[in-house]
């Protein structure tokens, strides 16, 4: 394999994030979060969005979105969702399994994105007593295409939502890249957003990401369903140390800006030096082409790997670690596969 453009957690860990880790490590520290490496992560979250908030961390986004999800609605009501989202798509029911039975509705939008108009008609749905009635709103920033929501985009989702007392969870799995390409932080509890999971993995991190309760009132029962589902980590510090490196070092940001960066030097290629064309718009650290599976196989067998997603287009996704080189080369061989 020359290069893995299959996703950004193939990428190993950055170096502030080892360091974090190494720094974590050392000594005697208190167990089950109660340390002062997981407070000062916690701290460092807290500043970075602004806002007050409880946070957990845990060892992967399927577990931190069921979970976070779990805390909104019961088991008879279900969550509102883009239907590509990682929820619907990629966790295996994970959220009716943390749920006791929560469901999840797929809604249509373009580039991962809730359409507006079909968030209304759904909530104009009159409540039936043999379905799940919707309890919650769950939306990904940056989307599961590489689009990133704008605060007035999703001021439109959220207040509807809020309006009819559902809870609102943000998958920010790809955060820093959201954040990278512009969107302010420090408005995601000020829109409404009730429960953030932070990400980590993918911005250069180990296996750990970042529950963030803005409604703390729900810190306890947060606390017994981390635990019940084997979430509660005695070593808390060798999952928020890394983060805590990122965090501290300013490379959450610069290796997501550097993502984005990338991304945007293999689209231009791409529609410059090809004739297949981008799928969809490239805001974050994913490039979505329109190619056919002869020319897809001929790219994996010269050893780029790249897959094909749900809406058949193949993916290649740029990470903090991605060398500009191997943008370059992958284009070439793109190129010659016209």
């Amino acid at each position: 394999m020359r290069y893995d453009f299959g996703s950004d957690n193939t990428a190993g860990m950055a170096p502030s994030a080892v360091d974090g880790l190494v720094r974590a490590n050392e000594a005697f520290a208190r167990a089950y979060g109660a340390d002062e490496i997981t407070a000062r992560a916690a701290d460092a979250i807290r500043a970075r969005l602004d806002a007050d908030a409880e946070v957990r961390f845990v060892f992967s986004g399927t577990a931190a979105n069921a979970i976070a999800l779990s805390m909104l609605a019961q088991p008879f009501e279900a969550v509102l969702a883009h239907n590509s989202a990682h929820v619907c798509t990629d966790e295996t029911g994970a959220p009716g399994f943390f749920g006791h039975g929560v469901g999840l509705i797929g809604l249509p939008g373009f580039s991962g994105k809730i359409d507006p108009l079909a968030l209304h008609a759904q909530l104009d749905e009159p409540e039936v007593g043999h379905r799940q009635p919707p309890a919650a709103l769950t939306l990904t920033q940056a989307t599961e295409y590489g689009a990133v929501y704008t605060e007035e985009e999703l001021r439109h989702l959220i207040e509807p939502a809020k309006l009819r007392g559902f809870g609102v969870h943000m998958d920010g799995a790809r955060l820093a890249n959201a954040a990278a390409a512009g969107f302010d932080l420090t408005q995601i509890a000020r829109l409404g957003v009730d429960v953030l999971v932070f990400g980590g993995a993918k911005a250069g991190g180990p296996c750990a990401e970042a529950i963030v309760l803005f409604d703390k009132s729900l810190a306890r029962r947060l606390d017994n369903r981390l635990k019940q589902a084997g979430q509660t980590a005695s070593k808390a510090r060798l999952l928020s140390g890394p983060l805590l490196g990122l965090l501290e070092s300013g490379d959450w940001d610069a290796g997501a800006a550097h993502a984005n960066l990338m991304a945007q030097r293999l689209a231009a290629g791409i529609a410059a030096r090809s004739p297949f064309v981008l799928a969809h718009p490239v805001e974050a650290n994913a490039v979505f082409v329109r190619m056919p599976e002869e020319a897809h196989a001929r790219l994996n067998a010269l050893g780029w790997a790249c897959y094909r997603f749900d809406d058949g287009s193949v993916r290649f996704v740029c990470s903090w670690a991605t060398d500009p080189a191997a943008v370059d080369e992958v284009v070439e061989a793109i190129a010659g596969l016209g």
